[in-house]
């Protein structure tokens, strides 16, 4: 305990709040995470009195380099020097009205403010004056919930999530990157207030999913959104997942439960957020695709096409960001299927160079996420189909070693098909264009440009555009 407080930051802190004769302590997620041996960056300071005449007095200390932020409105100031990132807060005790989470804030006490926190591991202040240094205050027994890994209210739950439904959201997602259970009185009061997260804008909440979905099991944080009644109102796409349709004895597999296997599989050897995305919405369309054959029985075809198609849409709800980042999701949920069909069917050269060309720099991601979405329980299915992926990742290899695909474009643009037939833009350059792309993915010429001009004058002539 006593080797965190000999960081410089907090020497400053202590000797600017005891010439200003005031109370200050550290709180929050930084204490509860020197408890946990969790690295935390994020200082919060709670000052019994102003919380920006304290940060203003520790940059002068501080001196060359200390960026200060202050912010009037909410009393706070924020310092930044280096890696170090520290906010200052006055202590305050805060009331709500019922269609909003913005708080009426008055000045208030420690306590006061340890009271409004979300959480009792949250509530926990280490003091920084120096005739009480390092110690702690815990009135609400945060020290033993941690110690049982329980994530409880400090108050009544119900005022808590009613006052400010956001922290619904953080129960969970603290459940599920702490590894802590939520206390049963603690749950309930999430589902009986469920309906308050409605007040919540679309980014506070895309925030904190983008925080679970980094745990180590996301999964876990998907089923307690469900549990508790608010995965239906923030993710309907997602809800609409689960369940079992069974005819003539013939059933399909629960697709919730199948993709939060294929999410928490991924996320064992990749942290990459919006790949975990993609695990989430690979199979976002089969409830809107689900047909029954008397002979196929259940049926999904076309599923990663229409999920592509239904992408945009959810991402602008839920104000996730509408640019690559959603354009690569995209791109996975349309192509997730095509390495599983490969290692199925056998690899030939032409669909090889296909995928490639299709998937670009993103080839080994999209295997990593195939590879993810193999969940039979039958283990000799799991061993065949992994090693036909093996045997697709080589062909792979050698396919880009020898004809270089990836991020590939046909020797001849458009732009040099209008200018040698004098062509405005129309649909036969498109074709024209089109039919050299085709012709070297598919292994009939190589990819080189004097075999794709050749190639282009005889389809010219083909088509009509030159005569003989």
């Amino acid at each position: 305990m006593q080797e965190f407080l000999q960081h410089k930051i907090f020497q400053l802190i202590s000797e600017a709040a005891d010439e200003m004769q005031c109370e200050c302590y550290v709180i929050g997620g930084y204490v509860r995470d020197l408890f946990l041996k969790r690295h935390s960056k994020d200082i919060d300071v709670v000052v019994v009195g102003s919380g920006i005449a304290l940060a203003e007095a520790v940059v002068k200390k501080w001196g060359k380099g200390t960026h200060l932020s202050v912010f009037k409105t909410f009393g706070t100031a924020q310092l930044k020097k280096g890696s170090v990132e520290v906010e200052f807060v006055g202590a305050r005790r805060e009331s709500y009205s019922h269609d909003s989470r913005k708080p009426v804030v008055e000045s208030g006490s420690l306590e006061d403010d340890q009271r409004r926190r979300d959480f009792t591991v949250n509530a926990l202040a280490i003091s920084l004056n120096k005739a009480t240094l390092g110690n702690l205050l815990d009135p609400f027994g945060g020290i033993a919930d941690m110690e049982k890994k329980i994530l409880r209210t400090p108050l009544d739950p119900d005022i808590t999530f009613s006052d400010d439904p956001l922290r619904m959201m953080r129960a969970i997602r603290f459940a599920t990157q702490l590894q802590f259970t939520i206390h049963p009185d603690t749950f309930d009061a999430i589902i009986r207030n469920r309906e308050r997260i409605k007040i919540i804008s679309a980014e506070r909440i895309a925030d904190e999913l983008n925080k679970m979905m980094a745990a180590k099991h996301p999964s876990e944080g998907f089923f307690l959104l469900d549990k508790s009644g608010l995965l239906e109102l923030i993710f309907p796409e997602l809800s609409a997942l689960k369940g079992v349709d069974v005819r003539g004895g013939r059933a399909h597999k629960d697709n919730f439960v199948h993709t939060l296997a294929v999410l928490d599989k991924l996320a064992s050897h990749s942290d990459n957020l919006w790949l975990r995305w993609a695990a989430v919405l690979h199979d976002i369309a089969k409830p809107v695709t689900k047909r029954w054959d008397d002979q196929a029985g259940w049926t999904f075809h076309n599923h990663n096409f229409i999920g592509e198609k239904m992408i945009p849409g959810i991402f602008k709800r839920m104000k996730l960001p509408m640019n690559e980042k959603m354009r690569f999701v995209q791109k996975m949920v349309s192509l997730h299927m095509r390495p599983i069909v490969l290692s199925e069917e056998g690899v030939s050269d032409s669909a090889i160079r296909r995928l490639l060309f299709d998937a670009g720099d993103d080839i080994d991601l999209l295997m990593q996420l195939c590879e993810a979405d193999i969940t039979s329980k039958n283990q000799v299915k799991v061993r065949t189909h992994l090693e036909n992926f093996a045997l697709v990742r080589q062909k792979l290899i050698d396919i880009e070693s020898k004809d270089r695909i990836r991020n590939w474009q046909p020797p001849i643009d458009g732009v040099e098909i209008m200018k040698i037939f004098n062509l405005p833009q129309c649909r036969e350059v498109g074709l024209l264009k089109n039919a050299i792309k085709d012709a070297i993915l598919d292994g009939e010429i190589p990819n080189e440009y004097d075999a794709a001009y050749r190639f282009l004058m005889a389809k010219a002539l083909e088509l009509g555009i030159v005569k003989k």
